[in-house]
């Protein structure tokens, strides 16, 4: 009998395997004057070979500060390990040195980034930093490496390898970077994966085919993940076993079924809870006024292609025409390369059309005598990075209205009350942008628009990068909003269950074409275009019908 095999009552036990990966009692120790003591406080779990462990929880919760500890990547020494264990295949992690972590990395463990195009270097091309990988163990040919790399891109479905190696990462794709950076991750068959958010920004054609290419290679070649996210439709997806954090603790742990479909803990009840579905739909009407119109709007690219290379031209645009009308929201969606982005900076003048027509309430917004800035406002994407991070809250809500001839006192009186109906106290205007969260800073950024008195909102993808708790309350907000001011709202997203639940109608773009329009429930009732069936089936955790739970927001 094996030495490792023991008897029991006549019946032979085999131990199980030894977990891939343990989290022993860690405890990651923040710099003075952070919001709490530790990022993470003595938390365990396991992550097992051939298993997909999803780490869950909101901005904040230690997900990622766990993932850099096991990498070694933590910045010390203002935030580092005060105690605890991490055992990967048994073996102490914490007590390698420099150069002992950076044979581990890459090789055994292995990490994708969320954000591709700040994770890749823009002056190699997609082969050099592959190679770069590959050369830490296997010193090849330049025939033989060239073949290794082009064999990773092709294991990753990217099209056309031997030529996308030599391409440079501005060229691709968000998910053709992804995809690059899952082949650098794998170059070396790493034991475990780190995906950390690796399909936040995503759409959900590309995530869908991200989340199955992450399934493919862990079935394949038997890796353990630890897959980080904030996203239930993702771990309904995709996930084996799951693990809950709230400030730095692990909260409840657990198979797919019993977290998702019997969730203990308030808190994974509260997210669970503020997940949007599909079955969400906006149910007020909105007036019937147009305040909007866009006719036959076309807009064409043109670029060319080196000294010696033929004119290109992208249409971005084709004959595109719709009304949003007064207090309704319009959701614009489609993947990337559609023309939503291009159409919403067409409406603010950003980018000027060929040919076509764009008025508000009948006067063309090129006209000299329309204040556009008082009639459009937009709000952006990163929260981070649309405020300025040397601005006081109260100088960048008050610098717009200023310049457009409001009086000093009644631009700061208007700021104080936008502050207010965004759920901030008046207080805020004497700090800085990096004293507050992403749903706090994009309630700012919110705020900034409307001390403009706008008709018309534009949201670019303005709670794609947000918690759900965070997002739900945005889209409150937003509907809030809409109701007490009467704003129409121009809502540009890659997900459909953020528009399922606060869009009135939906616009369905392809190619700059929009290729299906009506209200947001027939269209998931009875979707009549092929492209919109796509986009539907591709949701992540479509086939997952939330518990009905009491919401704690």
């Amino acid at each position: 009998m094996p030495q490792d095999e023991s008897m029991k009552d006549g019946i032979r036990i085999v131990p199980s395997a030894p977990p891939l990966l343990e989290v022993r009692d860690l405890t990651v120790a923040l710099p003075d004057g952070a919001d709490r003591p530790n990022a993470v406080e003595q938390i365990s779990y396991r992550v097992e070979p051939g298993r997909i462990t999803c780490i869950v929880g909101e901005s904040g919760s230690g997900k990622s500060m766990t993932a850099n500890a096991i990498m070694g990547l933590l910045p010390r020494p203002h935030v580092r390990v005060t105690g605890g264990s991490l055992l990967f295949q048994g073996q102490e992690l914490l007590t390698r040195s420099e150069a002992e972590m950076r044979k581990v990395r890459g090789a055994d463990i292995s990490m994708i980034f969320q954000e591709p195009m700040t994770a890749l270097n823009p002056l190699m091309t997609v082969g050099q930093q592959i190679e770069e990988v590959i050369r830490k163990t296997e010193p090849l040919p330049r025939a033989a490496m060239r073949r290794r790399i082009a064999s990773l891109l092709a294991d990753m479905h990217l099209p056309d390898p031997d030529t996308l190696q030599d391409s440079y990462p501005f060229r691709l794709s968000g998910g053709q970077r992804q995809r690059v950076m899952i082949a650098m991750a794998l170059a070396l068959r790493p034991k475990l994966l780190i995906a950390d958010e690796p399909t936040t920004a995503l759409d959900v054609t590309t995530q869908k085919q991200i989340l199955a290419l992450i399934r493919e290679q862990q079935t394949q070649n038997d890796m353990g993940v630890m897959f980080i996210t904030h996203d239930f439709g993702v771990v309904a997806e995709i996930a084996d076993h799951i693990v809950v954090m709230e400030r730095g603790k692990v909260v409840e742990e657990g198979s797919v079924d019993s977290v998702l479909n019997r969730p203990r803990h308030p808190y994974t009840r509260k997210l669970i809870a503020a997940v949007p579905t599909l079955d969400d739909h906006a149910r007020t009407r909105p007036a019937e006024t147009p305040l909007l119109s866009v006719r036959d709007a076309c807009k064409t690219y043109v670029s060319r292609g080196g000294l010696f290379g033929g004119r290109r031209e992208v249409p971005a645009l084709r004959s595109v025409s719709f009304d949003l009308h007064e207090g309704e929201i319009i959701g614009l969606v489609g993947e990337s390369g559609s023309g939503k982005s291009t159409l919403a900076r067409a409406v603010m003048r950003l980018t000027q059309i060929d040919t076509g027509q764009i008025d508000i309430d009948g006067t063309p917004i090129d006209a000299p005598g329309l204040d556009l800035p008082s009639a459009i406002q937009f709000v952006f994407q990163d929260p981070y990075a649309s405020l300025n991070p040397r601005r006081r809250i109260g100088r960048a809500l008050t610098i717009g209205p200023m310049q457009h001839g409001v009086p000093r006192q009644e631009a700061w009186d208007r700021a104080r009350q936008m502050l207010e109906i965004v759920g901030l106290d008046a207080s805020v205007m004497d700090r800085f942008p990096h004293e507050f969260s992403g749903g706090q800073r994009q309630r700012i950024g919110i705020a900034r628009a409307l001390t403009m008195q706008p008709r018309i909102l534009i949201a670019d993808e303005a709670v794609s990068a947000l918690d759900v708790s965070v997002q739900k309350q945005v889209l409150r907000l937003l509907e809030d909003i809409r109701l007490n001011m009467g704003i129409a709202i121009l809502f540009v997203t890659h997900d459909l269950r953020v528009a399922a639940t606060i869009c009135h109608r939906l616009l369905v773009m392809r190619k700059g074409e929009i290729v299906e329009e009506g209200s947001t429930k027939e269209i998931f009732a009875n979707p009549r275009s092929d492209y919109t069936r796509a986009l539907l089936d591709a949701v992540p955790g479509k086939h997952w019908h939330k518990p009905q739970l009491e919401e704690m927001l």
